[in-house]
Order: structure tokens, then sequence, then C-alpha cells
């Protein structure tokens, strides 16, 4: 069964830094789509950072200039460096990959982060 596993969340401090990875145990193909979404409580899941099927990088605007999407395909794996972090990028992070040849998608289990002021 195919299967994510999120690590490097944790507790840092405002203007610190966290590399988030995700691995997961298919391959991740060129034109697989890889996504970072985050919840916060009490609020909907939102999309962070994604690799498009077609290359493209795309970034909420509060992600923009701090986070950075990045993928080793070699090594089946997606990382999330986040800079400058800010009490409100506090949530529980989430790793998806949709394997478009294959026709299905799957989710992490998530990993926290929590940003202290």
């Amino acid at each position: 069964q195919a299967q994510l596993v999120e690590s490097g969340g944790g507790l840092v401090q405002a203007g610190g830094s966290l590399r988030l990875s995700c691995v997961s145990s298919e391959s991740i193909l060129s034109d697989d789509a890889v996504d970072w979404y985050r919840q916060a409580p009490g609020k909907q899941r939102e999309l962070v950072a994604s690799f498009t099927r077609v290359g493209d990088t795309v970034y909420t605007d509060s992600a923009k200039g701090r986070f950075t999407i990045s993928r080793d395909n070699a090594k089946n794996t997606v990382y999330l460096q986040m800079n400058s972090l800010k009490p409100e990028d506090t949530a529980v992070y989430y790793c998806h990959v949709l394997f478009s040849r294959r026709g299905f998608d799957i989710w992490g289990q998530g990993t926290q982060v929590t940003v202290s002021s």
C-alpha cells in the first residue's frame, strides 16, 4: 500500500527555519504533482506550495519568498524549506502526491510545526 511519511516538524522561534521531508513508498515521477498543505486549529486545510504536473512551482501568497518546495525523484522525496517562520505558520503540515499516470493520490499523516513568538 502506497504511503507518504513526513518528518522535520517541531517547535521553533519566530524567524527560525525548518525543513520538512516527505518520503514516498512509491516512485515519484517527473509528471506527478506534489503539494504541501497545512491545517491550523479551527481552520480549513490550505495549499502552501505545489509542484504541478508540468513542473511549475506555485506558492500561496503567505509562503512566497519564505518557503521553497523541492523534490528529489531519485529518493522519492519532497521537501519544504521554511525560512523566516512566523507564529501564524503554526499548523499541521501535510504532504500530498498525485500519481498522474497511476491514477491515484495519497496523503501523509502530517507533521506538526509550532512557531513561538
